[in-house]
């Protein structure tokens, strides 16, 4: 559950940072910021059902989430394919992650 949380936590953060990308750098409406706003919103709601002991490590640990999300939509939304250094990049990005989740802890 906790991968998916993250999943929607980096589609709903990327779209509504996207939505002001668009509004000051593509020259679109400004009721692109709309959107972006609810999308930011939902983002933040969605990291605190993260079920972590500390909002600190949730939030690391979602960062490798966020970059390997940001390379799909840098491909799928921008047309822009990531090649091996973005690809190599994530893959270690998510293994950190990994480790920041999954790692024992002492109690």
């Amino acid at each position: 559950m906790t991968a998916l949380i993250y999943i929607a936590a980096a589609l709903t953060e990327i779209a509504g940072c996207f939505a002001f990308w668009a509004w000051l750098r593509l020259d679109k409406s400004i009721w692109w910021l709309a959107p972006g706003i609810v999308s930011l919103v939902l983002f933040a709601y969605f990291l605190t059902l993260v079920p972590a002991d500390a909002a600190g490590r949730a939030y690391a640990a979602y960062g490798g989430v966020y970059i390997a999300a940001s390379l799909m939509w840098l491909w799928a939304a921008e047309g822009v394919r990531p090649d091996r250094w973005d690809v190599s990049g994530a893959a270690l990005c998510l293994a950190g992650a990994a480790v920041i989740l999954f790692g024992p802890r002492s109690v």
